[in-house]
C-alpha cells in the first residue's frame, strides 16, 4: 500500500528569490513572459514594463497569481532566462519528493480553489502569492504513487482532448451543413421534386414585371425615390444555372428603401431599441445587449417595419454582409452601420433572408467589399447590385418550409453537440475533484489540520 504523508507545500516547493526594478542590470536584455494561457503555454515577448520583475530559469514552475485556478501555470523550458512581472511567482522544487506534473493537476483542481477560498481573504479573486501557497498542508503520496496517479490523469486527458477535437469537428461540419442547406435552397435543389409535381406555376419573370410596375407607381406617388437603372446580369456573373421558371436579377430590382440608419449617440436606457451590428446574428435579430433612443424625430425617421432586412455594411471582413430579418416583435430603429431595405411585391422576406445568408451572398461580399484601415465596407449602392436568384412566389413558400424543417434538425443536433461539449468541459474538473476530494478537509498550515488526496483505485491517508 502506498504511503501518504502530511507535508507543507513549502517542503517541496521553493520560491525563486529576487525582485528587480524594470531597468535593473541583472535582467537587461531578457525577454518577458507576456502571459501563460489556460492550457499552460508560455507567451514570451519583448515588452517593457513599469512593474517590478522576477527572474525565471529553465525548469522553474511558474504560476500566474491571478489565473492559477484557471490553469495559467506551467514549467518553463526555454533555453534562455526570462522575466515576469511580480504578478507571477516562480519556484524550484525537490524532484525526489514531488512530480511537478502531478502537483500541477492539484493546482487546477476544484479542491485547490476551495482551499484558496479558505486561506485567502477575498477568495480566488485575490492575487495568489507564495505566502498563500507555500504554507498549505496536504497529504502527498510517495513519488512512485504520484507517477502512477499521473499516468491515469494523462490517459483521461488524452481521451478528453480527442473528445473535444471530435466535438469541434462536429460543430464545423454542422456549420457547413447549414450553409449547404441554404445554398441548395437558392439553387432550387431542395424543391426539384415539387417543381415536377407543379409545372404550371407562374414564372419569376412575371413577378419581375409586376414589381417594376409597382415600383414605378410608388415613385409616381412619391412614396419612394426613383433609382438608377441597374445593369443586367451577364453570363459571366452567374455562378450557377437556375431551374426553369427562376430568374437572375439585381437585389435593387426586387427591393427598395435602401437607407442607412441613425448616427446619433444611443444610451443604455430609453424608449426604443437601436439595433446595431452586434444584434445581427445568423439571419435573426439578437435582442441582447441593446442600446436605446428617446428622440421622437429619430424614432419616426428610422423606425423599422416587419419584413425589413438589415445589412451590416461595415466592420471586419467576417462581419460585413451579415443580414437579419426584422420580424416586428417589438418596436426598433437601426444604427448607421446598417442598411435597411424591404422586398418589393409579394416576395417573401423569409426567402430573401435565406438568400442573404447563403454562401452565394457571402462569396459576393468577398468580391465587392473595399478595405481600408482595417475596416471593410459595402455601401448601399453596391448592395443593390447583388445578383439575386428569384424563385417563383409559390415555390418560395415551399423553400421556406423545407429550410425551416432542415434547420430545425440542425438546431437539435447543435443542442446535442453543445450538451456534449458541456459534459466534456466538466470531465477534467470532475476527475480532479474526485481525485483530490479529501483535500476539502484541508486548512491553512497555521490551523494544524490535514489535507488528504484520494485517487479511485488508490489509497489515501
Amino acid at each position: 500500500m502506498a504511503v501518504w504523508k502530511k507535508v507543507k507545500v513549502g517542503d517541496f516547493l521553493f520560491e525563486r528569490e529576487g525582485r528587480y526594478k524594470p531597468d535593473a542590470k541583472e535582467i537587461q536584455g531578457l525577454q518577458r513572459i507576456d502571459k501563460i494561457d489556460f492550457s499552460g503555454n508560455f507567451h514570451v515577448a519583448n515588452k517593457p514594463s513599469k512593474t517590478d520583475m522576477i527572474l525565471i530559469k529553465s525548469g522553474d514552475l511558474v504560476i500566474s497569481g491571478i489565473n492559477v485556478a484557471k490553469g495559467a501555470l506551467g514549467v518553463y523550458h526555454g533555453d534562455a532566462d526570462v522575466t515576469a512581472t511580480i504578478h507571477y511567482s516562480s519556484y524550484t522544487f525537490d524532484e525526489s519528493k514531488v512530480s511537478v506534473e502531478f502537483f500541477k493537476r492539484f493546482l487546477k483542481s476544484p479542491i485547490f480553489i476551495q482551499l484558496l477560498k479558505e486561506q485567502v481573504k477575498g477568495g480566488i479573486k485575490t492575487e495568489i502569492k507564495p505566502k498563500h501557497l507555500l504554507p498549505l498542508e496536504i497529504m502527498l503520496p510517495d513519488k512512485d504513487e504520484q507517477l502512477s496517479i499521473l499516468s491515469q490523469f494523462q490517459r483521461i486527458e488524452n481521451e478528453d482532448a480527442e473528445l473535444k477535437h471530435e466535438l469541434t469537428r462536429q460543430q464545423a461540419l454542422l456549420k457547413k451543413l447549414r450553409q449547404q442547406i441554404l445554398q441548395e435552397a437558392i439553387e432550387g435543389k431542395l424543391t426539384a421534386d415539387w417543381r415536377e409535381q407543379n409545372p404550371d406555376v407562374k414564372p419569376a419573370s412575371e413577378l419581375l414585371n409586376h414589381i417594376a410596375a409597382e415600383k414605378a407607381q410608388l415613385v409616381k406617388e412619391k412614396k419612394i425615390k426613383a433609382q438608377k437603372s441597374l445593369l443586367p446580369i451577364t453570363v459571366e456573373e452567374k455562378p450557377f444555372d437556375l431551374p426553369q421558371g427562376w430568374e437572375w436579377c439585381r437585389l435593387g430590382d426586387v427591393a427598395y428603401g435602401f437607407q442607412y440608419g441613425t448616427s446619433s449617440k444611443s444610451n443604455k436606457s430609453g424608449d426604443v431599441p437601436v439595433l446595431r451590428m452586434g444584434n445581427i446574428q445568423s439571419g435573426e435579430v439578437d435582442w441582447n445587449d441593446l442600446v436605446y433612443s428617446s428622440d421622437a424625430v429619430e424614432i419616426e425617421k428610422y423606425k423599422l417595419i416587419a419584413g425589413d432586412l438589415l445589412f451590416n455594411r461595415t466592420n471586419s471582413r467576417e462581419l460585413v454582409g451579415k443580414t437579419a430579418l426584422y420580424r416586428g416583435c417589438q418596436p426598433a430603429i437601426y444604427a448607421g452601420y446598417l442598411v435597411r431595405f424591404h422586398m418589393a411585391g409579394s416576395i417573401s422576406s423569409d426567402y430573401a433572408n435565406i438568400v442573404m445568408n447563403s454562401r452565394l451572398h457571402s462569396e459576393w461580399c468577398e468580391e465587392v467589399r473595399t478595405d481600408a484601415l482595417g475596416q471593410s465596407n459595402i455601401n448601399a449602392t453596391k448592395l443593390s447590385g447583388f445578383r439575386f436568384p428569384l424563385a417563383p412566389i409559390d415555390e418560395q413558400e415551399i423553400i421556406i418550409d423545407k429550410v425551416d424543417k432542415l434547420l430545425a434538425l440542425c438546431d437539435e443536433l447543435e443542442v446535442q453537440i453543445t450538451q456534449n461539449q458541456s459534459h466534456a468541459e466538466q470531465l477534467m474538473p470532475a476527475v480532479l475533484k474526485e481525485a483530490f476530494s479529501h483535500n476539502s478537509e484541508a486548512k491553512p498550515a497555521a490551523k494544524k489540520t490535514t489535507a488528504r488526496i484520494h485517487i479511485p483505485g488508490g489509497s489515501h491517508a
